[in-house]
């Protein structure tokens, strides 16, 4: 039963619209602008960088608070994928998924929402020590594609892609192998596949050359 209020607790707080939220606060209707997109990129193109800084924080803040409350209070937090159980792993992942379901899909919007890749973040990075390490990796690929390419649409789909990598990676080494962090495996895929899926028209047009750059609007 606790699992399932913190899962409820979750989805509600992550379905919070901080873009919608700062956007109506600066007097701009977010769905209306730009690319219509709810998240830290369109909010920062089109009322500006700090603004767009700002609700990439909150995003990633909303997820990061609700999987942490939920992993310290059900007494999972900190320890590893072995000493956990695959039971209590898929309940806490279940919890992540909740948040991100949120923040796609907001009742408080009318079941719209963003892409989930800060809110994804903030909850991968708070699932210490399991997810944190691969989420660090996530943000510094992330990062490297942003500096090179300007980007953010491009960097965010290496970053997901390169998450079930690293996952896989670290479980090999670990204590219980591979079958002990199968849960983590799993969820990293399918996160990976989510974003890539929900950057589909993102994709279409990097690939038409007509895709915003950081800094810049049109095709490169």
């Amino acid at each position: 039963m606790e699992w399932i209020i913190c899962i409820v607790l979750s989805y509600l707080v992550g379905a919070i619209p901080f873009g919608v939220l700062i956007a109506r606060a600066r007097g701009v209707n977010i769905f209306k602008v730009g690319s219509g997109n709810i998240g830290a990129t369109n909010v920062g193109r089109i009322i500006g960088r700090p603004w767009g800084i700002a609700c990439f924080l909150l995003d990633a803040g909303k997820g990061a608070v609700a999987v942490a409350a939920s992993g310290s209070s059900m007494g999972v937090f900190g320890k590893t994928a072995a000493e956990t159980g695959a039971t209590e792993l898929w309940l806490w992942l279940a919890v992540l998924a909740a948040s991100l379901m949120g923040h796609m899909f907001s009742p408080y919007i009318g079941f719209r929402g963003g892409k989930g890749v800060a809110t994804g973040f903030g909850g991968l990075l708070a699932m210490w020590p399991v997810m944190t390490i691969p989420a660090v990796i996530a943000l510094l690929c992330w990062v490297i594609v942003v500096l090179l390419s300007r980007y953010v649409s491009l960097a965010s789909t290496v970053a997901a892609c390169s998450l079930p990598v690293v996952v896989i990676t670290m479980a090999a080494r670990q204590d219980g192998g591979l079958s002990a962090s199968m849960p983590l495996i799993i969820v990293s895929l399918l996160l990976c596949a989510l974003v890539v899926f929900r950057h589909r028209g993102n994709i279409a047009r990097l690939r038409a050359g007509t895709e915003h750059r950081i800094g810049g609007r049109g095709s490169s």
